[in-house]
């Protein structure tokens, strides 16, 4: 770890430098709370040591500052004093982690570096832990697409742009109708993997920034925000021809033939009226009707 040590006490700061490098750690200097600073802008250090006797630390308010820079990541503030007073430790946004009186006693300035370590590498398990369960209640775990939730929240946003701008808003639903039987008679591992395999048919055909859903068991759902008519088709087609290109089969080469429906609406003018409910159920609706009819093509509903 590469802590900034702001201490002038040249006995002191030997001291902290022989605890610090026996430990492995990497060791970077400063003379005043400007120095210190800029040390700490060009980022990589967790840890600071700073002697309040000895530098300019309380004149410069150098704990304050670096509070008040905010950080991306925390900053774990170890504070040396000659007789630390309350409010150097307490205070919840100015003060410092934890304190050392001089004189300075290796064993105890390992055990405090020791627990400070400690600290930052829980908080980094509990940032990494809330990155963990933000990106658990936005995606489909096992597509990888964004869950029913997270894109009805995506979705009403498009269509209130739409609506705003006056712009034209198209929906895909994709639907595929054999699922049922293909579970029935392969297992539910091969339902699985359809599900993935068609999840990056629909990712690797489609525009980077189109949200992708996964909408009830057996539908993907994909808005088109500036989509009208043909285009839309040109897109819903492609991605057909991605999904049924995808060589789907068994471990011994058997083929799995999928009944796929792709259904669009298209609305040229969004109205305070629409309602996303209603596209997601005329999409569903114009994939059945693609799925009754023979050619096996996609079929559109205007609005």
């Amino acid at each position: 770890m590469k802590i900034l040590v702001l201490d002038n006490d040249m006995m002191e700061r030997s001291v902290v430098q022989q605890v610090l490098q026996h430990n492995g750690h990497e060791i970077v200097t400063a003379q005043n709370s400007d120095e210190a600073m800029l040390a700490l802008q060009e980022g990589d250090i967790r840890f600071v040591i700073v002697d309040q006797v000895t530098t300019d630390a309380n004149e410069k308010q150098f704990i304050k500052r670096l509070r008040d820079a905010r950080p991306p990541y925390y900053i774990y503030i170890l504070l040396i004093a000659s007789k630390a007073q309350d409010t150097d430790i307490t205070q919840p946004r100015n003060g410092a982690d934890d304190y050392l009186h001089k004189p300075i006693v290796p064993l105890e300035l390992k055990s405090r570096v020791h627990i400070g370590e400690r600290i930052l590498g829980l908080g980094d398990n509990l940032v990494n832990a809330k990155d963990t369960l933000e990106k658990t209640a936005l995606f489909d775990p096992l597509t990888r697409t964004l869950n029913e939730t997270a894109f009805l929240a995506l979705s009403r946003g498009e269509l209130e742009r739409a609506r705003r701008g006056q712009s034209p808003l198209s929906l895909i639903a994709i639907e595929i109708e054999n699922l049922g039987e293909i579970q029935m008679k392969y297992g539910s591992q091969i339902v699985e993997e359809i599900f993935i395999l068609i999840a990056q048919a629909i990712h690797e055909k489609s525009r980077p920034y189109d949200g992708v859903g996964r909408y009830e068991k057996s539908t993907f759902l994909l808005p088109l925000p500036g989509v009208i008519g043909q285009d839309a088709e040109k897109i819903a087609t492609r991605i057909a021809s991605g999904i049924l290109n995808a060589n789907i089969s068994l471990l011994d080469g058997t083929p799995i033939q999928l009944k796929l429906g792709m259904g669009i609406v298209s609305s040229a003018r969004i109205t305070a009226a629409t309602e996303m409910n209603t596209l997601i159920e005329k999409a569903r609706e114009a994939a059945t009707r693609s799925l009754q009819d023979k050619t096996g093509g996609v079929y559109t509903i205007f609005l």
